[in-house]
C-alpha cells in the first residue's frame, strides 16, 4: 500500500514514531527486499549489527549470510577456531530469515527449536556462510534446513529448525521504510 509519505533515514525518530503509531500494523510490514533485509539485520537485529552478519543472498525460500572472522569470535585462542555460540547465532538468525524468504514478507518469527549438528571446527581467519531453506510453512511453524561452511562441499555445521509464524502483533522490523518511504 502506498500512503505517499516518503521517509527519509535520516528524519528524526519521533516524527517516524507519531506516524507509526497512527498506521495499523498490517500496513507497517514493508514488502521483503535485499535493502530492507540488510537494514534490519544491521539496525534491528542488535546482536547481528554488532556481530557483522552480512547478507550475502536471497532467494525463494532460502537466504545465505556470512560472518568475517574477527579475533573476538575465537572460542580456543590455541587454535583460533570460531567459538560454538558464533556459528549458532549466525544459523538461526540465516534461518529465521528464510522463513520471511520463503513467505514473501516481514512477519514476525520465533525460534521455537534449533538442532545443530557441529561437523568440524570452524577455521581461522575465513568467512563462514550460512545458507538456509524454509522447506514447509503451515499456517503457524515454519520448518528449515541450514548449513555453514567456508566452502560449500565442506560443511562445518548443519541444522534443523523450527519456528512460530506470526508470534508477536509487532512488526518485526521498526524502521521508516515500513511507513511506505524509500530506504536511502
Amino acid at each position: 500500500m502506498e500512503t505517499g509519505l516518503r521517509v527519509n533515514l535520516r528524519w528524526p525518530w519521533r516524527i517516524i514514531l507519531q506516524y507509526l503509531h497512527q498506521t495499523p500494523v498490517s500496513d507497517l510490514i514493508p514488502p521483503l527486499s535485499k535493502p530492507v533485509i540488510e537494514v534490519m539485520i544491521r539496525d534491528n537485529i542488535p546482536h547481528c549489527g554488532e556481530l557483522g552478519v552480512r547478507l550475502v543472498d536471497v532467494g525463494a525460500g532460502s537466504m545465505t549470510m556470512a560472518l568475517d572472522y574477527q579475533e573476538r569470535f575465537v572460542g580456543n585462542p590455541e587454535t583460533g577456531v570460531l567459538h560454538g555460540g558464533i556459528i549458532t547465532t549466525l544459523v538461526d538468525t540465516v534461518s529465521g530469515m528464510s522463513v520471511y524468504a520463503a513467505l514473501g514478507k516481514l512477519v514476525a518469527v520465533a525460534t521455537l527449536d534449533l538442532r545443530i549438528d557441529y561437523l568440524k571446527p570452524a577455521m581461522p581467519h575465513m568467512p563462514l556462510i550460512a545458507h538456509a531453506e524454509c522447506y514447509k510453512t503451515t499456517r503457524q511453524i515454519a520448518f528449515t534446513r541450514c548449513t555453514a561452511y567456508h566452502q560449500p562441499d565442506d560443511p562445518v555445521a548443519t541444522c534443523v529448525g523450527t519456528f512460530m509464524i506470526g508470534s508477536s502483533s509487532k512488526p518485526p522490523v521498526q524502521m521508516p521504510a515500513q511507513a511506505g518511504g524509500a530506504v536511502e
